[in-house]
């Protein structure tokens, strides 16, 4: 009788652990999938940037880089390209500056970068199919990299010329529809402009393409460009040393000086500018635009600009012509919130979140 109770009581406890057991794992595994859907949520919620830039011609390109790698509840980046312009020397030269802010923002492990053309669009295209030609590892890592974007597109952030967005469309025309490209550039509808004037060949070419084009606008001394988006020397010197995080191994500058955070290089490259901006407003006294970081902004948020769409003009000898019966439309972004554009700057800098990681 009483191994017959023991029977009982041991298969009660049994089937009492078993329904435990069972419990705890539906319950764990509601969870994890819980986690895991989440984590795809937040991953597809972010936009996905590839960034091309001309890194070493003056210093907006380093702080819009900053800017975005220090925005990662906002961005994934998949790369970096570079080129070269008439400033900063030779396609080397923007690479390792490029290189100096990956490793500055603590990410020299996540992000990789390319090189790109030397030349313009017009004098290298005839070259695309070779195995080799200028620009061909930035060019075929952009194609590579926006044929996987197909259901969201990946955004193309060029900061400089357009000669590698050009020939990566140019030589595979099926990234169009995968690919949004956001231009910093032109005075338009005033000619001029140094991204512009670096390859008008490509720019026009992109034009008459059916890509996604979008141009946040520059507009030098002008209220409504990016020009207008500037750092005061004074806040810079406040607001950005030690800023970032702190790397063991310091690296050098390209002014010289050993650098261990972005914030401090942020503050020696405007202390090692060759001038100003006069402005178009008093005030601005020992102050310089951030064209770039405000293309980066507007990625971020777009209530911070202003969009207009247009039809797609045409460049003629670097002076614009309006197409007012072209049926493709691009749009341009300008009258820029400076204001809140800089203060989600500075408060990037002071509470960064690394892009690509899991911070």
């Amino acid at each position: 009788m009483m191994k017959l109770v023991g029977k009982i009581c041991s298969d009660r406890i049994h089937t009492k652990f078993k329904i435990y057991y069972l419990n705890f794992i539906k319950t764990s595994l509601l969870v994890l999938a819980s986690l895991i859907v989440n984590c795809t949520s937040d991953s597809l919620q972010k936009t996905k940037i590839l960034f091309d830039t001309d890194a070493n011609n003056e210093l907006d390109d380093q702080h819009a880089l900053a800017y975005l790698l220090f925005n990662g509840q906002d961005f994934e980046v998949e790369g970096i390209t570079v080129n070269k312009t008439r400033s900063g020397g030779d396609i080397h030269e923007h690479y390792k500056e490029a290189e100096r802010v990956v490793k500055l923002c603590g990410l020299s492990d996540k992000i990789k970068i390319y090189k790109g053309a030397s030349g313009t669009f017009q004098e290298i295209k005839e070259n695309i199919n070779e195995p080799t030609f200028d620009g061909d590892e930035a060019v075929n890592y952009i194609i590579s990299t926006a044929k996987v974007y197909q259901d969201n597109k990946l955004v193309l952030l060029p900061v400089g010329k357009l000669t590698n967005i050009a020939l990566a469309l140019y030589k595979d025309s099926t990234i169009t529809d995968n690919v949004r490209v956001v231009w910093l550039g032109s005075n338009y509808p005033e000619p001029g402009e140094y991204n512009q004037d670096g390859d008008p060949s490509a720019l026009q070419y992109i034009l008459d393409s059916n890509v996604e084009f979008e141009i946040a606008l520059v507009r030098y001394d002008r209220p409504s460009g990016t020009d207008a988006v500037k750092a005061y020397l004074a806040d810079i010197k406040k607001y950005m040393p030690n800023k970032g995080p702190e790397l063991l191994n310091p690296i050098i500058g390209r002014h010289g000086n050993e650098f261990s955070n972005f914030g401090d290089y942020s503050v020696n490259l405007f202390m090692n500018i060759e001038e100003f901006d006069d402005g178009f407003d008093e005030g601005y006294d020992q102050a310089r635009a951030l064209f770039d970081m405000a293309a980066v902004a507007i990625v971020k948020n777009p209530s911070w600009a202003i969009p207009t769409q247009i039809p797609s003009p045409e460049l003629i000898d670097g002076v614009w012509k309006d197409r007012p019966e072209n049926p493709r439309k691009i749009t341009l972004w300008e009258n820029f919130n400076k204001k809140e554009i800089m203060e989600d700057f500075y408060n990037s800098m002071e509470n960064y979140v690394l892009v690509n990681s899991e911070q």
